[in-house]
């Protein structure tokens, strides 16, 4: 019945990624590393996170008619993504500028380019893609009115999985179509706004829950996950690594959720499988190159 198991809507960037020993406070300059020049951005690093795992899956996205263009599209396809519904041209293609300090923690400024052309007419005209995805992913680097078109144009049986970064507050109609949200602790308290309550990140996956998604999902880093839905509350633990780069952790995390949730895992069990996806992402540079394959993470 379906061609994919997972569509993902989303933005495709060029990433341009400098080492640091510290990164810099305002009004300084520090010196960095060489340049290294990745495909990224988060649509194609879920796409190509999903495809390392054996997902059959396609992305529906925006890139410029340049170089960074070119190398997004070499590398979708050179990991088994579908690219029928990644249009070229009318911008430059998005790019990231990425920070990394010696713990791997990093900051990052996109500029969309592209990825911000990427309109609900794009969606609409690709309703055949949607009826034949098992489960579609999105995020908030493209426009949210046109996340918002991608909640409305699933096929009948389809599951919707929204990361909300970069984090601002979502229309009803589109917490609504959630199943689940995914979000780190800084994403939820924007969601949350006003109603962020304490610490405790078991309160805010209940008020989030509250809002209106059918299940929610807060990733915690190296202390795991929580999932939420109507059958209450719980803890997925971790897995131990050495850290060497998160630039694309949470990118890996969403689509082995989304992929495993489109085989008849439990939310749950998706959550368990997607951070130890997660853990194995981090232990590379880069985002899309530190993607594992199913293999490698059943050996972690």
């Amino acid at each position: 019945m379906y061609d994919y198991d997972l569509l993902v809507v989303g933005s495709a960037n060029a990433d341009l990624v400098i080492g640091v020993e510290r990164r810099p406070a305002a009004g300084e300059t520090v010196l960095g590393s060489d340049l290294a020049v990745h495909p990224g951005g988060k649509g194609a690093n879920q796409a190509v996170a999903a495809a390392r795992l054996g997902a059959s899956t396609a992305l529906l996205a925006r890139v410029g008619d340049d170089g960074h263009g070119r190398l997004l599209l070499d590398s979708l396809r050179s990991a088994g993504v579908d690219t029928v519904g990644v249009m070229v041209g009318g911008a430059p293609t998005g790019v990231a500028l990425i920070t990394v300090d010696p713990s791997g923690d990093n900051s990052i400024v996109v500029s969309p380019g592209a990825n911000g052309r990427l309109t609900p007419e794009d969606v609409r005209a690709a309703g055949s893609l949607f009826h034949a995805s098992r489960v579609v992913s999105a995020q908030l680097e493209i426009p949210l009115e046109t996340v918002v078109a991608v909640a409305s144009s699933l096929g009948p049986d389809s599951r919707f999985v929204l990361n909300p970064s970069p984090p601002r507050p979502l229309p009803t109609v589109l917490l609504a179509a959630c199943d689940p949200l995914i979000v780190n602790e800084h994403e939820a308290k924007v969601i949350l706004g006003d109603s962020a309550i304490g610490d405790n990140p078991e309160d805010w996956a209940r008020i989030l829950l509250a809002k209106g998604p059918r299940s929610v999902v807060v990733t915690l880093g190296a202390q795991g996950a929580l999932v939420a839905s109507r059958d209450g509350v719980s803890r997925v633990a971790s897995v131990k690594v050495d850290a060497v780069d998160t630039t694309g952790a949470g990118d890996a995390f969403t689509a082995a959720l989304a992929y495993r949730l489109g085989t008849g895992a439990s939310l749950t069990e998706a959550a368990a499988y997607a951070a130890r996806v997660g853990a194995a992402a981090v232990t590379r540079e880069g985002a899309q190159v530190s993607f594992p394959t199913a293999e490698e993470v059943d050996a972690l």
